[in-house]
């Protein structure tokens, strides 16, 4: 079978899989109306497969030094990645939190292309759609490019031009974090003395003294665990902003580092006389490259204003220190770094990783999302999540923020050991917005009022009715509905057994041919 060389930055993030820190990234779209399960099918088929890497496993070959190649694959089905379940009793968001767990904690098959998609029926009346894909494949701006592809923007419309199509409209609309410093950072690279300047930045990031060991460093777990917070309106950010003289994104991480504050605190961390660091990805494709697959992107130190328990002083030193980093080279020298781990070998190339790791406690991201209401196979979609992968060997947490539809949210996942609880995390960034938009309120200027569709429920999925195992839907030739049929789940974020068996299309029994009603 013919294969293609990888490029080095993608090599580097499939070298950074293991078995107990997954390079994986996963969404969760919700919808309120239960999805059809052929129509999605029919939907991957003509517009996501179609895209090569899904059709592509990973190899390494080469002499001397074995590299990762794609390697076509002819016999490619569509079934091993698509499977269709149904999320166990009570069905709340508390239960889907508890799946979204186990198949957090599944390594994809190395025999197949590097994703899996889940249909989940009942979740709430509505459904969800689980996909996974390996950071081998794309980073998260090129990913919400391509997931776009899969959505209409009205039921029966035609699809959303190719991301190839979509040129600048797309650069524009996804830039994330620090998306002011892309401009600058391409500037940069085109200017030698700058590259040089961010290398030598780079060197003294370095040598900067570790990040203090905490709750979120330490020895990993096979598991994971997931957490989300309820949506707050982007124009009750920006409204927040305003009184500040502040970004969205500034208010935003303020108010998820006056989280982390609380959470750490909580567990015995003195917060006042400490450092917390957070390694943030910067988008540097251009725009000319804005359709295509792969990683391209830098990597910045953020220290989070953690020692500040008044909001205002948070997002004061969050947006001067974010303003900092917007123009600096860094992200560009980050970038050379990662091609080059990539052309290394393997040893060489953790070591690397490791050192670096070493200087944060946690991964941030921030995705923009689609600014109007899409459909997934004719049904509206209500709200998309997301999870970055928090590589290495030192970083035991990722939050991400996302947002969608004219609303914001937060995302976690962590270490089952070092971060069991990431619900604590997310519960504390509702209270921390919420004093931050009551304080805005008062002159007028915000709403108060967080949307409540998509939001978990008000107990913590924590002290939520423990859920029931999953079942699995097989389809039957028949147009009969068909039977479920139990598999192995469990409650416990240290087995991942529901992601497990629904890896595969679970075979019918004969005594399962019988549809339920």
């Amino acid at each position: 079978m013919k294969t293609y060389p990888m490029s080095a930055a993608d090599a580097s993030w499939f070298h950074n899989d293991g078995p107990a820190n997954l390079a994986v990234i996963m969404g969760v779209t919700l919808t309120r109306k239960p999805l059809d399960f052929e129509r999605v099918r029919q939907v991957y088929s003509e517009r996501l497969v179609t895209f090569e890497r899904f059709r592509q496993r990973v190899v390494e070959t080469g002499f001397p030094l074995p590299t990762p190649h794609w390697q076509d694959m002819p016999d490619f089905d569509i079934n091993q990645h698509l499977h269709h379940i149904a999320l166990p009793a009570p069905h709340t968001q508390a239960a889907l939190m508890e799946l979204v767990n186990d198949i957090a904690s599944a390594p994809l098959d190395h025999s197949l292309p590097l994703w899996q998609t889940w249909v989940v029926d009942d979740v709430e009346g509505g459904s969800a759609l689980i996909m996974r894909c390996h950071h081998c494949i794309a980073d998260g701006t090129a990913m919400m490019i391509l997931l776009q592809r899969l959505y209409d923007p009205a039921p029966g419309a035609p699809p959303l031009q190719g991301p190839k199509a979509r040129g600048k409209s797309i650069a524009q609309a996804e830039k994330g974090l620090l998306a002011p410093a892309f401009n600058a950072v391409a500037g940069a690279a085109r200017d030698a003395v700058a590259l040089v300047g961010g290398a030598g930045m780079l060197v003294g990031e370095l040598l900067r003294k570790d990040d203090p060991p905490s709750p979120l460093k330490g020895r990993f777990a096979p598991a994971k665990r997931v957490a989300w917070s309820v949506p707050f309106p982007i124009a009750d950010i920006k409204a927040i902003g305003l009184r500040h003289g502040a970004k969205v994104n500034d208010v935003l991480v303020a108010a998820m580092t006056g989280a982390l504050r609380t959470y750490l605190k909580g567990r015995g961390v003195d917060v006042d006389h400490t450092t917390l660091r957070a390694m943030v990805p910067v988008d540097l494709r251009p725009p000319e490259r804005m359709g295509q697959l792969g990683n391209e992107f830098g990597l910045v130190l953020l220290d989070l204003a953690v020692t500040k328990a008044r909001a205002d002083h948070r997002i004061a030193l969050t947006k001067a220190r974010m303003d900092a980093l917007k123009r600096s080279p860094e992200p560009l020298a980050t970038r050379a770094l990662l091609d080059l781990m990539g052309r290394l070998p393997k040893a060489v190339e953790d070591f690397s990783n490791n050192l670096f790791g070493r200087k944060a406690s946690l991964v941030m991201t921030n995705v923009t999302g689609p600014r109007e209401e899409l459909y997934l196979a004719g049904v509206p979609i209500e709200r998309m999540l997301a999870w970055a992968p928090h590589p290495g060997k030192e970083l035991g947490m990722a939050v991400s923020i996302f947002s969608y539809k004219g609303m914001a949210g937060l995302t976690v996942i962590g270490d089952a050991h070092l971060v069991p609880d990431p619900e604590v995390i997310t519960d504390a960034f509702n209270r921390e917005f919420r004093k931050m938009l009551k304080s805005t309120a008062k002159a007028g200027t915000a709403s108060l009022k967080p949307a409540r569709s998509g939001a978990p429920a008000k107990k913590s999925p924590a002290s939520a009715a423990p859920a029931k195992k999953a079942a699995v839907k097989k389809v039957l030739p028949s147009k009969a509905p068909a039977r479920k049929a139990n598999v192995a789940a469990t409650k416990k974020p240290t087995k991942a057994a529901a992601a497990k068996a629904s890896a595969r299309p679970v075979p019918a029994r004969k005594a399962d041919r019988t549809p339920n009603k």
